[in-house]
């Protein structure tokens, strides 16, 4: 039966694993557990292919409990409970070490299933994510459980799994198969730190090539495997809120990058709907002309569609990125509204009640002072409800544009 060669060359070792050098290093704290034989209840969170399957296989071969592997895409409450019941017998004698991998699909009754024997000690979970678990996992999971985090895996590191598997399948070989200067390189920087992808390519590669393996098909095959972008997970919105806090930091370069990352995955409207917040919550009063500038741009590139409206967008996050700064009206409307919220703020004063508000046949004089009878069309009044007449919730930026209008409105009300 066919076996795929990332799955053939997994690491039996800690010492064959790539990467994770943060935890699975001689002094990270996950190799020393490991060594320790004393195994917690853990979570691994991490991006695809970066060996949080294979360190929890390691971990059951180290172990003296039975393993039970569940994928949570497929399984379900009588899965577990089959396991539940080989619990306290001769299958079990020394517990159960459970690897669930893909948690986050497990729902919360699902999970909670698990409580009472992860609890006492019977079962031992190891669960894997590619999402964020303090979103997607039960809280009392949770608190049960140690969280590692799996890093996307270097090039470097990489290219020694593609190298590792290249001298594999040239030992199958009657010829073994050269490969043109560069070509495991190409393959481990391709991968987006996926070791599993770039495992796939190199057995793509040797599969197709007769005598040399050419860095123009290594090219071809990984043209666009560094993607890593997941619509619905964690991928997607660390790419939208990196977009927006590069542009908010003024990094242009940045910007672009992220630009280019969403739209590389087709999400157009995602970034077009990042872009316009900043006009107004990061650029602002400081340039108030962004805003109009950029939802033209965005207007164009909605209009226009992939690939033409990259050009509209990189001018708006160009534009943005390099303009002044200031979220003096972001702050101040979420003060505003945080009074609101607090219930202060009661009534209206006199003046600005409606004329008609007290009913036919019983107005009263509303003293209402129109600006515009007055020099410069301004005359002081009071606006804000009595119990918030004191209230200052903006404050001008220290651009030039707002500090103009300071000046201008501090000479008028002299």
């Amino acid at each position: 039966m066919y076996k795929p060669l990332a799955d053939e060359i997994r690491p039996a070792s800690l010492e064959d694993v790539v990467g994770q050098r943060h935890i699975l290093g001689p002094k990270g704290l996950l190799r020393r557990i490991i060594e320790s034989g004393q195994i917690p209840n853990m979570i691994f969170y991490g991006p695809s292919g970066t060996g949080k399957t294979t360190v929890a296989r390691i971990i059951a071969q180290r172990t003296n409990r039975s393993l039970r592997k569940l994928n949570a895409t497929t399984a379900g409450i009588a899965d577990i409970k089959r396991i539940i019941d080989e619990l306290d017998t001769f299958l079990t004698p020394g517990g159960v070490l459970l690897y669930l991998d893909e948690i986050q699909y497990f729902n919360k009754k699902q999970q909670q299933s698990l409580l009472e024997f992860i609890e006492d000690g019977r079962i031992t979970l190891i669960a894997s994510t590619t999402e964020n678990p303090y979103f997607c996992v039960f809280n009392a999971i949770l608190s049960r459980s140690t969280v590692f985090e799996f890093k996307p895996v270097s090039p470097e590191d990489a290219e020694l799994a593609v190298q590792r598997a290249v001298e594999l399948l040239n030992a199958r070989r009657e010829k073994p198969l050269t490969l043109e200067a560069g070509v495991t390189k190409r393959i481990a920087n391709a991968c987006g730190g996926d070791v599993r992808k770039a495992l796939n390519a190199v057995e793509l590669l040797f599969s197709t090539s007769a005598d040399t393996v050419t860095l123009s098909d290594a090219r071809d095959v990984t043209q666009r495997s560094a993607m890593r972008y997941d619509r619905d997970g964690d991928e997607h919105f660390d790419c939208l809120s990196a977009l927006m806090k590069s542009l908010r930091g003024s990094d242009a370069d940045a910007a672009l990058h992220y630009l280019a990352r969403l739209l590389e995955a087709g999400d157009l409207i995602g970034a077009s709907r990042r872009i316009l917040c900043s006009a107004s919550e990061d650029i602002g009063l400081a340039y108030p002309q962004a805003v109009p500038i950029v939802k033209a741009c965005v207007d164009s590139a909605l209009q226009l569609g992939l690939p033409e409206g990259r050009l509209h967008l990189a001018e708006a996050c160009i534009l943005l990125a390099t303009a002044p700064k200031s979220n003096t009206g972001c702050v101040a409307i979420d003060r505003a509204i945080a009074d609101v919220r607090a219930g202060r703020g009661r009534g209206f004063p006199r003046e600005l009640q409606n004329v008609h508000a007290d009913g036919t046949g019983f107005e009263r004089e509303q003293g209402y002072l129109y600006p515009h009878d007055f020099p410069h069309r301004w005359v002081k009044q009071q606006y804000l409800p009595d119990d918030l007449k004191d209230a200052r919730y903006y404050e001008y930026g220290d651009n030039k544009t707002e500090q103009a209008a300071r000046a201008y409105w501090e000479q008028i009300k002299k």
